[in-house]
């Protein structure tokens, strides 16, 4: 066995693998994929007999914390030929590339799980849920006319700019973690879109971008995470009603935005995204605490995967600021597994919550400071590749 990061040149010999593993990806979007995404990408691979039997892809994200901008990681592709299966490689991967990203100061990386039970021994708990709704057409025939006032196209790669500051302007102070999206962002994504038989619908009035929506039209149609200003909301279910393929008498809608009210008893929402805590010093320095509270505590993290997480850390914020102060200590009022620590600093479970958890020791004291700080329960990370 041998495990190596690959040159950027060697990028394209993963491609058979990904074939043989994913076969239900269209040749157009591995094009688009191959052509774009592992230009600045890093493959990790596992070679055998002399070719590569599995690997594992990280795609670049710029990820915003409360304000702060830092480099991320979106896991994809993590696959093993059949017959080489079940020899450890996933691990192997998984931890050599998690150590690696560790020295790069990445805060956190994610990943969408084909099953949870896969990701869970390694630490990576579910941070982002997403609403499935539906449009429906009226009585499965053409969709209702757009109000006049209001404008409607597909995105072209011209348009990225004025989509980045669409939402720069209207969404950003929405969440606390986001992907960075700038000009570079989404053109991106419309060629993604595209490579998908679909595009990025985009909804003006005055000339102005006031709503937009990427959609595949591959067997069926699918709109994900559509973005509308207020008071345009009923603009753009009209003009995503006519993306609706011929007998398609409702659209999948992934977000809740833009779902019909009646379908409202048919929406399910379900988590789908998980992360895990990679560079903890970097993450921790990241949050915040409420302006005008002050926070001191000390607890030592267990983190079996990334062994150099596993320290004494003391965080402490004064009472005219809301940055988290953080540094190495030998005392503890506490233990926190990194997972534990994860869904709490994410807002999954509270402080006491987690009392009576394997490895988990909290004093009321911790858990009282720990409740203090801001948790990141705003997060919009949609990314899919």
């Amino acid at each position: 066995m041998k495990l190596r990061l690959l040159n950027t040149e060697e990028h394209g010999k993963t491609r058979e693998l990904w074939e043989k593993v994913f076969p239900e990806d269209t040749k157009a979007f591995l094009d688009y994929y191959y052509f774009i995404k592992t230009r600045s990408n890093q493959i990790y691979v596992i070679e055998e007999d002399e070719k590569i039997v599995s690997m594992l892809q990280l795609n670049p994200y710029q990820i915003r914390i409360e304000g702060q901008t830092f480099p991320g990681n979106y896991i994809i592709a993590v696959a093993t030929e059949k017959e080489y299966r079940s020899r450890g490689y996933m691990r192997a991967l998984l931890i050599r590339s998690l150590n690696d990203m560790f020295g790069q100061k990445i805060p956190f990386t994610f990943l969408m799980p084909a099953a949870e039970a896969i990701y869970t021994p390694y630490d990576f708990r579910f941070i982002y849920d997403q609403v499935k709704g539906n449009l429906q057409r009226e009585g499965g025939g053409a969709a209702a006319p757009c109000d006049a006032s209001y404008q409607t196209a597909d995105a072209g790669l011209w348009d990225a700019e004025a989509m980045a500051q669409f939402f720069h302007d209207g969404f950003e102070d929405r969440w606390q973690v986001y992907a960075v999206r700038d000009a570079g962002y989404y053109q991106t994504m419309i060629m993604e879109q595209q490579s998908e038989r679909g595009g990025v619908r985009l909804l003006k009035k005055d000339g102005r971008i006031v709503g937009m929506a990427a959609y595949a039209r591959e067997e069926a149609t699918e709109i994900r995470e559509p973005l509308c200003l207020d008071g345009c909301g009923e603009a753009m279910r009209s003009a995503l009603k006519d993306l609706a393929q011929d007998g398609q008498e409702s659209i999948p809608v992934y977000g809740d935005s833009l779902c019909d009210s009646e379908s409202a008893g048919r929406r399910e929402t379900k988590p789908v995204i998980m992360a895990r805590i990679v560079c903890l010093r970097t993450f921790l320095e990241a949050l915040k605490v409420p302006e005008g509270t002050e926070m001191s505590c000390s607890f030592a993290v267990i983190d079996p995967v990334i062994p150099r997480n596993s320290r004494g850390w003391k965080l402490e914020s004064g009472k005219e600021e809301e940055a988290v102060h953080v540094r190495e200590t030998e005392d503890s009022e506490g233990v926190l597994p990194v997972a534990e620590l994860t869904e709490l600093l994410f807002g999954r479970v509270r402080p006491g919550e987690l009392k009576g958890r394997e490895g988990v020791i909290l004093s009321g004291r911790l858990e009282a400071e720990l409740g203090k700080i801001r948790k990141l329960t705003k997060v919009f990370l949609n990314e899919v590749v």
